[in-house]
């Protein structure tokens, strides 16, 4: 459903008051800013990753010559590579999921600021009158 004219205006006024008021947060709800360091480090564990997998089949095709007390160090290192590369998707991926959603790392709601709390109650007063 559509909005009205007024509830179009409202929305507008709250829009401008909230970029007037605290501009890094309008600019970080809009989402610029957030989607480009979040692609960049999904791109960046999964760069990490493949290149693990290779260092770790390298690791196990060259075990005789680089074996340390009979432990494959390239391939731990291959290994470790892996982990940390899906362990910076899985966090990018994560943390996109909770600014998207609203919510802080403790998984609890942002509490409104007292601008949001006015303008809402302004609303109400306004839609009760009409009625």
């Amino acid at each position: 459903m559509p909005l009205s004219e007024h509830e179009q205006r409202l929305l507008d006024q709250i829009e401008r008051a909230l970029y007037a008021e605290d501009p890094k947060f309008a600019s970080t709800v809009r989402g610029a800013k957030l989607r480009r360091p979040s692609k960049r480090r999904r791109v960046q564990g999964i760069v990490l990753f493949v290149v693990g997998v290779a260092a770790l089949v390298a690791g196990v095709s060259f075990l005789s010559k680089l074996a340390i007390v009979g432990i494959p160090v390239v391939s731990v290192f291959g290994f470790l590579l892996m982990f940390f590369g899906v362990l910076i998707t899985l966090t990018t991926l994560r943390r996109g999921d909770q600014v998207a959603e609203g919510t802080q790392e403790d998984g609890k709601t942002r509490s409104r600021s007292s601008f949001s709390e006015r303008m809402e109650e302004r609303f109400r007063r306004r839609f009760d009158e009409e009625q």
